[in-house]
């Protein structure tokens, strides 16, 4: 067989597009609303960005929703349901809803 794995400790996937980040102004998210949901997400949660990581929070290219000013999101978990994140939503409940937390 060709095919080998990577283990990675994450316990969650969440899928943010990227084009969508990229379209608000300055961010949006984070103490001061200059992050990306992705970035800020990582930061408020203590969480990095490698396989060693409690949770992997990943941009990818374009998830073709495109809301209006605000970030469409995935979560592994339930993929058929998708959320869609306006700037400066709580980060808080935005982790629970995704059942994320932070590393130890």
């Amino acid at each position: 067989m060709t095919t080998r794995r990577a283990k990675a400790r994450w316990a969650n996937a969440v899928l943010v597009c990227r084009k969508c980040s990229k379209k608000l102004r300055k961010g949006g998210f984070g103490p001061h609303g200059d992050q990306t949901l992705a970035k800020a997400l990582r930061k408020h949660l203590h969480l990095g960005k490698g396989p060693k990581s409690r949770a992997g929070i990943v941009e990818v290219s374009c998830l073709d929703l495109c809301p209006k000013r605000a970030v469409a999101v995935i979560d592994g978990r339930h993929p058929d349901q998708w959320l869609v994140v306006r700037p400066g939503a709580s980060l808080d409940g935005l982790a629970h809803e995704l059942g994320l937390r932070g590393e130890s």
